[in-house]
């Protein structure tokens, strides 16, 4: 930054950096400038793109853009030079966001992000660059998707390990009160683990686990999972039931299920029991797909105004980073 540019930043009209598609985002560009400066324009940039970051094997990154979006805050129409007077000048600008837009999302391996860049040009050949991201949050109102996701859930199977005499089945068996929930709700959880082989079991988890797959150029290349909640029993020894009642998953700050609008990261949710059996033997799962929501269901008693009022509050933040310790394992394509 020269001398005579004191300050040069853009200021988004919401502290939180948060938006809804569909919403207008709207700030400004302030400029404060010791002494008359000659420029010849300022410019403006709204961009929102997913990159998926190659591999060794594709040796290309894979980009889709969801916002590209320029406009001139002050230009030399006549191809002269424009004098700021020493002072702040203010440029103030309005973008309505597309409604498809997907939420921000910052992963290993890829993210989406949004950001606004701006430019001012010196006619002394200098050219000074600022950005500032902004967050975008795509909610999923649970009401207004399937109607079996309010419906409680099970699922059950049966595992062979081992061989010959040292060997049998294990039995599982799962249950969740709902398949849908949002950030801060409880999934109530039942489970039944019936160890009928010759094998002890030395662990077992219900967890929830977030599941994020990165595609590029029509290929899966990435593949990062991360365990979100988890109850731990008891080693189960052979012949014994072990029974899970009213377990609790509490659901974290997440983003929804999904990343809609995005064709190159998926996400998915699910809640499962991973068994360790006491041998060389690869770990068992049962995993249970379920929907993460950003608005809950309604309760019977409640109408549409008064849900609004007691619940409908936009997020301040939207957590964005995946921490890199929480996760229980990466494959790659």
């Amino acid at each position: 930054m020269s001398k005579k540019l004191l300050k040069f930043q853009i200021i988004l009209d919401r502290d939180s950096l948060l938006y809804l598609p569909g919403q207008v985002l709207a700030g400004r560009v302030l400029l404060e400038t010791q002494e008359n400066t000659a420029v010849l324009g300022l410019y403006f940039h709204v961009l929102g793109e997913c990159t998926v970051n190659a591999t060794k094997a594709t040796r290309r990154d894979d980009k889709e853009n969801y916002i590209d979006f320029r406009m001139k805050l002050l230009d030399d129409f006549d191809n002269k030079p424009i004098l700021l007077s020493p002072g702040v000048h203010c440029f103030p600008f309005k973008l309505g966001l597309p409604v498809s837009l997907p939420s921000t999302f910052l992963g290993q391996h890829g993210y989406i992000q949004y950001y606004c860049k701006s430019s001012l040009k010196e006619s002394s050949g200098i050219t000074h660059k600022n950005q500032q991201v902004f967050i975008v949050l795509n909610p999923i109102d649970l009401n207004l998707e399937d109607p079996l996701l309010s419906d409680p859930l099970e699922a059950s199977a049966r595992h062979r390990v081992g061989v010959g005499v040292l060997g049998g089945t294990i039995r599982c068996n799962v249950g969740l009160d709902k398949r849908a929930y949002i950030p801060g709700e409880n999934i109530l959880v039942t489970g039944e683990i019936y160890n009928q082989s010759n094998v002890t079991i030395k662990a077992v988890k219900y967890a929830l686990i977030e599941t994020i797959q990165y595609y590029a150029h029509g290929k899966l290349l990435h593949q990062e999972r991360r365990e979100l909640a988890a109850i731990v029993r008891d080693r189960i020894k052979s012949g014994i039931r072990d029974v899970l009642q009213n377990g609790h998953l509490t659901v974290p700050p997440l983003p929804p299920t999904n990343l809609v609008g995005c064709h190159l990261i998926r996400m998915q949710y699910s809640v499962c029991i991973l068994i360790e059996p006491n041998l060389m033997e690869r770990q068992v799962a049962l995993r249970v797909p379920i929907t993460l929501g950003t608005y809950p269901f309604r309760r019977d008693e409640e109408n549409l105004q008064q849900w609004v009022e007691n619940y409908v509050r936009y997020p301040a933040t939207l957590p964005v980073s995946r921490v890199a310790p929480l996760l229980l394992a990466g494959e790659s394509g």
